[in-house]
């Protein structure tokens, strides 16, 4: 048995092939195919996953459609098919026009004083303070309270005549209490207890982007002359704007999704002054059992979220995701 002693005379033609050279048409051969097992490996880690998909995602979004056109009361097979007028109906109904002003309102609310709050909260504990590391438990934690759990505790709180809070304002003068019984008030206070059950979790996003962002440059910016502010803007703020698009992108999502905390802390009360969609959906399909009016507007819902998220994601997260790509291809 003889070997060849070069690497040309074991190649036809006296060429060496490199695997990494382009081949035909400009692509690029890696040499490499996926083998059989490792296909079945990938099938069978992916299948679970895709079947859940199936059934907990893409079927109820098929089964609510399919129930929107139609005048159903939930039980048996829908057979009065009224083609659109679930969505006409919805959108000709004050109470749902409300609800799309109510999460317009929430929505603002946070863009404009969670997120920020939560920004220069994150700033602040990312100095060299005493104790900050206590401080950032204390403003985290509410996070981790459930949207029920949140909601019994600030009924607790400002319960009339009883809740601890309640007792303070009405010493102090106030009535904090009421706030959730006035048309005009109650949702804000609704904001202000979603801002404080969310706020700890944007809070640690913004500590962590800041922290990513090396001392140097800041450094750099006070050496030429920049002042704290003038630091902040230009060379902080635009290195958190990753941060700061994700950030308002779960903002709006969890505002239209919202249910939970409103329908414990008010019930979407007083006449319909703190009402949502969730709600509004919640009370046809589960009290008066107009589920097919019901379907139509979590349809409504579902859409809202997806054309937000396509667009946002289109427009603004553009330039993060093709950021990311790029760093994946150098990794490569």
């Amino acid at each position: 048995m003889t070997t060849p002693s070069t690497v040309s005379d074991a190649v036809p033609g006296g060429r060496v092939t490199d695997p990494s050279e382009p081949g035909p048409g400009g692509v690029r051969r890696t040499g490499r195919r996926p083998r059989p097992g490792r296909r079945r490996a990938l099938a069978v880690f992916l299948t679970p996953s895709l079947l859940l998909f199936l059934l907990l995602v893409l079927a109820p979004i098929v089964v609510a459609s399919y129930a929107s056109l139609y005048k159903w009361n939930g039980f048996g097979l829908p057979e009065n098919f009224i083609g659109l007028d679930n969505y006409t109906r919805a959108f000709g109904d004050p109470v749902f026009r409300g609800d799309l002003w109510h999460g317009l309102i929430l929505i603002v609310l946070s863009l404009v004083v969670q997120l920020p709050v939560a920004m220069g909260l994150a700033m602040l504990l990312n100095q060299p303070l005493r104790g900050r590391a206590i401080y950032r438990v204390i403003f985290f934690a509410p996070y981790v309270l459930s949207e029920v759990t949140t909601a019994v505790l600030f009924n607790l709180v400002f319960s009339p005549n009883r809740g601890l809070g309640d007792a303070i304002s009405r010493f102090l003068g106030a009535d904090a209490g009421a706030v959730f019984a006035d048309p005009d008030t109650v949702l804000y206070a609704v904001f202000l207890v979603v801002s404080w059950k969310y706020f700890g979790l944007y809070m640690i996003l913004f500590l962590a982007a800041r922290q990513n962002i090396p001392k140097e440059l800041n450094e750099a910016a006070v050496t030429d002359g920049a002042n704290a502010w003038q630091a902040f803007r230009l060379v902080t703020l635009p290195l958190l704007g990753p941060t700061i698009r994700i950030s308002v992108f779960l903002s709006v999502i969890g505002t239209i999704q919202l249910f939970d905390m409103v329908w414990v802390l008010t019930g979407g009360g007083p006449i319909h002054a703190s009402e949502t969609m969730a709600v509004t959906m919640f009370q046809f399909g589960f009290r008066r059992f107009e589920v097919g009016y019901a379907s139509a507007i979590s349809i409504i819902m579902f859409l809202l979220s997806l054309v937000f998220a396509l667009i946002y994601q289109r427009v603004v997260l553009r330039r993060d995701t093709e950021g990311a790509l790029t760093v994946q291809g150098d990794q490569r």
